[in-house]
């Protein structure tokens, strides 16, 4: 009797000291490591087939493979803060960097070696907000801006690539719906460039409360001018 209860204890021990460490453990990770423990909980991205041919304003960000991304909501209403653009593995792609004090809302956004890729504000004086994305020497390559017909998303973007090739996108799907298309052509009949998810994560507030979604871009796409025209599309639609 005396062995099979050492044995019973022995047994207990073990198995409480397994599941202390394990809890251990997990605490460490989750306390160092919440972002990595939130994708774990995410779903896996799908695959978008390869664009027919490149599609960007630097060539250096075109994506090699899909990527999927995560940004924030409203970013150009957030005053004066700035955050980075990670991958879903949490390797930083981007900073966006705010500036107080500005009516336009204004964000530049930066690589992750500290060059200035780019500005988004919104423009004023037009009947319609038009949002739009220009380099530090003020050359417009993007312009967000209600469409004619006023259909799905009620706003289409242009892209003026540097060889002065123009490119028009528009939504398939609308903003705010769970999923929603970014696709190429304004009869939204060409391939997708950008998958917005807003159910990627079980959790979606990574950035201290503030409301993310995660888009998957296509391979051949320009991640920058993803970023660029996701943000600006998000601001068009959160309009009152």
């Amino acid at each position: 009797m005396e062995l099979l209860a050492r044995a019973k204890g022995q047994t207990c021990f073990r198995s409480a000291s397994r599941f202390y460490s394990s809890h251990s453990l997990y605490h460490i990770r989750s306390k160092n490591s919440l972002l990595v423990t939130i994708m774990a909980q995410a779903k896996q991205p799908i695959q978008l087939p390869p664009l027919p041919q490149p599609i960007g304003q630097f060539s250096a960000t075109i994506a090699r493979g899909t990527e999927t991304i995560v940004l924030k909501e409203k970013v150009l209403s957030l005053s004066g803060d700035s955050f980075d653009i990670k991958t879903i593995s949490g390797q930083p792609l981007f900073k966006v960097q705010g500036r107080h004090a500005t009516i336009s809302g204004r964000k530049s956004v930066y690589d992750m070696a500290g060059n200035h890729l780019f500005d988004l504000c919104k423009e004023h004086f037009h009947l319609h907000a038009t949002y739009v994305a220009e380099t530090p020497d003020k050359h417009k390559f993007l312009e967000i801006k209600s469409s004619i017909k006023l259909f799905g998303s009620k706003a289409t973007a242009t892209f003026t690539a540097p060889d002065g090739q123009t490119h028009v996108f528009a939504m398939r799907g609308d903003w705010l719906d769970s999923q929603a298309e970014i696709v190429l052509g304004a009869d939204k009949q060409g391939p997708v460039v950008g998958l917005i998810d807003r159910k990627f994560f079980n959790k979606r507030e990574f950035f201290g409360g503030q409301q993310t979604y995660a888009v998957t871009i296509a391979p051949g796409m320009d991640m920058a001018l993803a970023v660029a025209l996701c943000i600006a599309l998000d601001e068009k639609n959160n309009e009152k």
